[in-house]
């Protein structure tokens, strides 16, 4: 995402290559297990971290989550900016594998500089079929270097990588997701770094073939990140020869709400017809997928919007399982109070959000909701399901309300639709805590730092 006042030069943008038939020309067992169009599922879950002192300036004393460890501290010594052996501007692969629902943006774009820098590298990254941030690829290319993005479905054996590196003279890699994106660049010669998605430490590595080669894909990296100190911990426990390259850099967090986005217009799209005097609208924000559980709450705000007409639901999301979808359109279609909203672009839906009376999360497992923390920024009360992932930045009656079952729920939405100085407190200690915890600068210096040690040798 890009933070307001911010441009970028982009000269074009693709769609990224079209699919070839698989062409084998390496060991086949390169890329471990074959990949499958699955259903996505989000990031670890976070452990619930402790306490740290009161919030200056809170309405009320209150124990916000700490900021975990920072990879601003980085072990590497800075000698500055190297110059890179092949010319002026070097070029680099970044990959981008799937279950990373903290990203949001273009499915592929190609960024190119107006003019080349002494250090600018050239990235490509390879996307997941998912609404995806862009940060680290903005990040990347504000400090010089050129990012092309590929999602790891356009690739079907490791002589296609090879074609792309060789046609691109590409230097360096950024893979999202340890297996997804991982895999693609193993036995290249090319330096890369990763940055853990969730299902790789959530799932993948509970199948011995892909952990594996999760490891192996470690090993071959110059550096890992991990949003949490936990998920750190988690990686660690699988592959504790990666101690000393994994380091910790939560989500920064930027939102830029579209000026022009008509609210009247948006509820007369979703049929929502009631006066906007006494209107509470809970949005929820997800792919479609199991993982997300939308229909969690569905039947349980059905029932409560016959009881109050001026109550309702909204789910907007992209339909990532197509199968898991139509069960969704289904469902919300005989349920009242209940739409269903096609996914929008970024700026309009931080519009969206900063409109509604709240955000629900609703998910079976979540590692860090960019959603929930947007929704703080954009100073909109949150109501989350109490999961790890949640409950390490949703803090009960402090930065937001957590519920068990859809009855809490209500209760919960109910007594923040009549409590104005509830929903004034959580807004003020939510925004107060992304400012602090989630700084969108602090996140580009880590990415910018780090990519550092992809320009030339290991031992440079």
């Amino acid at each position: 995402m890009r933070p307001p006042g911010r441009s970028l030069r982009r000269l074009r943008r693709s769609a990224g290559p079209r699919r070839r038939p698989s062409r084998e020309t390496g060991p086949a067992g390169r890329l471990g297990p074959p990949l499958e169009r699955p259903h996505w599922s989000g990031s670890p879950p976070r452990s619930t971290p402790g306490t740290s002192g009161p919030a200056p300036e809170a309405p009320r004393k209150v124990a916000l989550p700490p900021l975990p460890p920072s990879a601003n501290a980085l072990r590497q010594a800075e000698a500055g900016p190297r110059a890179l052996r092949r010319g002026p501007c070097a070029r680099a692969l970044l990959t981008r594998g799937a279950g990373a629902p903290w990203m949001r943006g273009l499915p592929c774009a190609v960024g190119r500089r107006a003019a080349p820098l002494p250090a600018a590298l050239r990235l490509m990254r390879v996307p997941p079929p998912l609404p995806s941030r862009d940060d680290q690829k903005d990040h990347l290319e504000a400090a010089g270097h050129v990012c092309i993005l590929k999602d790891a479905f356009d690739f079907n054996s490791p002589s296609e990588i090879a074609d792309l590196i060789q046609a691109e003279a590409l230097e360096a890699a950024l893979a999202l997701h340890l297996y997804r994106g991982g895999r693609l660049l193993q036995g290249h010669g090319i330096p890369f770094g990763i940055i853990f998605g969730g299902t790789d430490l959530n799932e993948d590595v509970n199948q011995g073939e892909k952990k594996q080669v999760m490891g192996k894909v470690l090993e071959e990296a110059r550096f890992a990140v991990a949003f949490t100190e936990s998920m750190k911990e988690m990686a660690l426990r699988q592959w504790p020869h990666a101690q000393g390259k994994i380091y910790v850099q939560s989500q920064g967090i930027a939102t830029a709400p579209n000026t022009t986005f008509s609210w009247n217009t948006f509820l007369q799209r979703a049929e929502i017809k009631q006066s906007t005097d006494n209107l509470h609208v809970f949005l929820l924000i997800c792919g479609l997928r199991q993982v997300k559980d939308p229909l969690y709450l569905v039947d349980a705000f059905a029932e409560w919007h016959q009881e109050e007409p001026n109550v309702y639901m909204v789910i907007i999301g992209p339909e990532v399982d197509p199968v898991y979808t139509r069960e969704v359109k289904a469902k919300v279609k005989r349920s009242t109070g209940v739409r269903l909203i096609p996914e929008m672009p970024q700026d309009d839906l931080h519009a969206l959000v900063k409109n509604c009376f709240a955000l629900v999360n609703s998910s079976v497992s979540e590692g860090m909701s960019a959603a929930i923390l947007e929704a703080m920024d954009l100073e909109v009360p949150v109501l989350a399901r109490d999961i790890p992932g949640n409950a390490a930045m949703v803090k009960h009656e402090v930065t937001g309300l957590l519920f068990s079952d859809p009855q809490e729920f209500v209760q919960l939405a109910k007594r923040l639709v009549s409590d104005p100085a509830l929903e004034k407190e959580i807004v003020a200690n939510g925004r107060r805590y992304v400012r602090r915890y989630h700084s969108w600068q602090a996140e580009r210096d880590t990415y910018q730092h780090l990519v550092r040690t992809l320009e030339g040798s290991p031992e440079d």
